[in-house]
């Protein structure tokens, strides 16, 4: 037990350092973004605590069956699924949920195909519009030949370690395989399908919040159906999270064997996987002309 709580100290320490290493390399403006998402989480906080959360969740409830029972209501939220897919947004998990509480576990394929469609439409649109800038910019960037030659050389298991890895984030992954030229739209697409289990875990986790949501079911629930939801979400949520760290643990123990590498390529290539945030499409001036 002590050793477990050891190991998982030092990971939650590692994983703030890099935060804050990565937060340091940020530009003017990715910072801004930080502390904005920051102030925007911190007013939800707020209006969650002042207007009650039973009620919030009561609102939500009712929204999320307005939605159900429109036609084609699941559309919206595809719609959805593919502009988050694309960044600087942010929404992919949030949105995962809300299809499980909108339509319990059936929401689970509309999900899917909206995570599915919305990755591959925001490849090929940044490989469309920005090919030239990343023809231009990689040739001129050792580190990123060196993560692209690493990449053709180990093939699909790498491709999605990287793509299952919680950083970076759904549509910074999104971007991030644009800028690496090797990779297919057909390899990055296979690797896609390897973050259903996810998809369908939060989809999960959200139609199990929709039951204690609303207030008539959940008056109708005994004490010990109510347990064993709240238990399922908490489940749920320690999985995806478990499962995150797991992944993260893997994808650094890569880039640590690429440091050790007698290989000046696979250095080179771990530095660049480290600096994700420097891609061709990620930084700053990603949308400036090329």
């Amino acid at each position: 037990m002590l050793v477990a709580l050891t190991s998982g100290a030092r990971f939650v320490k590692g994983l703030l350092q890099s935060a804050s290493s990565r937060y340091q390399k940020l530009s003017l403006i990715g910072k801004a973004l930080i502390w904005f998402i920051l102030f925007f989480y911190l007013c939800s906080a707020a209006i969650i605590v002042v207007v009650t959360p039973a009620r919030i969740a009561q609102f939500t409830y009712d929204f999320a069956q307005d939605i159900r029972h429109l036609p084609y209501g699941y559309t919206i939220l595809i719609i959805l699924m593919i502009a988050v897919s694309f960044p600087p947004f942010i929404g992919h998990t949030t949105l995962l949920n809300l299809f499980g509480f909108t339509y319990g576990l059936r929401g689970f394929f509309p999900a899917a195909f909206g995570s599915l469609a919305g990755s591959a439409i925001v490849f090929v649109t940044l490989r469309i519009m920005f090919s030239k800038r990343l023809r231009s910019w990689t040739s001129t960037n050792e580190k990123w030949q060196a993560l692209e030659a690493v990449i053709r050389s180990r093939g699909m298991p790498l491709i999605i370690l990287i793509r299952v890895s919680s950083f970076p984030p759904w549509a910074w992954s999104n971007s991030l395989f644009a800028s690496i030229a090797p990779v297919s739209l057909f390899q990055f697409f296979m690797a896609t399908w390897f973050t259903l289990p996810k998809v369908i875990v939060y989809v999960f986790v959200g139609s199990r919040i929709a039951r204690l949501s609303d207030g008539e079911q959940r008056n109708h629930m005994d004490t010990q159906t109510k347990i064993v939801n709240g238990l399922l979400v908490v489940g749920g949520i320690s999985i995806s999270v478990l499962a995150s760290s797991l992944v993260y643990h893997l994808m650094q123990k890569e880039i640590k064997r690429l440091h050790d590498s007698p290989s000046e390529r696979d250095e080179l290539a771990a530095e660049a996987l480290e600096a994700a945030e420097e891609a061709p499409l990620l930084g700053s001036d990603s949308l400036s002309s090329p």
